[in-house]
């Protein structure tokens, strides 16, 4: 049976959606994995590795209406923000702060490039003392470390979680965008993450199933109706209508005839 490919980057938790596909469409099953570069969804997009990825950005948004060199045109729904976390070596002067540091308190320090290292190295080279690092708080939850203290980070640019698909561009057309926008599954998650119930209208399989379900309503109906009658309804009606004409007529007669003659006599 048909299902679909979903790629999820690090650090994010797709499960509660992957729960209500399941509950729904166990049919139609899901093959779900995770990358840790964030860049890695556009390869997984074009290739057909993913039908539609979990992504994360920071800035503007990677969704638009066409293509640019090297990346294609996409659709993307926003999820939420994360919150940017500062890094440190355990016992560093972060710790000493409740729940947020400033960005004075860190400023001059040496940072590590996580793009460069990737979340989990740069957190092994944070714990040596090496330096610090800033990064989405899933990230540093997701690669916790004992020698590793974290704290949110105020100032500083927060990222962004969404689903992206691949959209159709008219000036770089692509099968493969075509048969994503076509397909009838990628617009059921679609649905499932915007928050649309089961019984959605909007859901493309429960339309399937609505306009299958009027279909055979109709069929029965046609088969239910009576064999139309071969005399002609206002023949019958005219029929009817002298019937009781008649009858009220003879009535009529009946019972002047019966009636006793009550001539009155004039006094002498």
């Amino acid at each position: 049976m048909a299902g679909l490919n979903i790629a999820y980057v690090a650090g994010v938790m797709p499960g509660k959606w992957i729960d209500r596909w399941r509950a729904r469409l166990e049919e139609h099953p899901l093959e779900i994995f995770q990358y840790d570069d964030a860049a890695a969804y556009v390869a997984l997009l074009e290739s057909g590795d993913a039908d539609l990825t979990f992504i994360r950005w920071s800035g503007d948004s990677p969704a638009s209406a066409a293509s640019s060199p090297g990346k294609p045109a996409l659709h993307v729904i926003p999820l939420y923000e994360e919150l940017p976390v500062v890094c440190a070596p355990k016992d560093h002067d972060i710790e000493y702060f409740d729940e947020s540091v400033p960005a004075s308190a860190v400023e001059g320090q040496n940072f590590l490039d996580v793009d460069k290292y990737g979340p989990k190295t740069t957190l092994e080279i944070v714990g040596s003392g090496a330096g610090l690092a800033v990064m989405p708080m899933s990230l540093a939850r997701l690669h916790a470390r004992k020698d590793v203290v974290w704290k949110v980070l105020e100032g500083a640019p927060s990222t962004h979680v969404g689903l992206a698909w691949m959209r159709v561009d008219p000036i770089r057309p692509s099968a493969r965008a075509e048969a994503i926008e076509a397909d009838p599954l990628v617009a059921e998650f679609i649905g499932i993450v915007r928050g649309r119930s089961a019984s959605s209208s909007r859901q493309p399989l429960t339309q399937e199933r609505q306009q299958q379900e009027a279909a055979e309503a109709r069929k029965a109906r046609q088969q239910s109706k009576p064999a139309k009658s071969s005399v002609k309804p206002n023949v019958a009606k005219a029929k009817g209508a002298s019937a009781t004409s008649g009858s009220k007529s003879g009535k009529s007669s009946a019972s002047r005839r019966a009636q006793p003659n009550r001539t009155r006599r004039r006094p002498k």
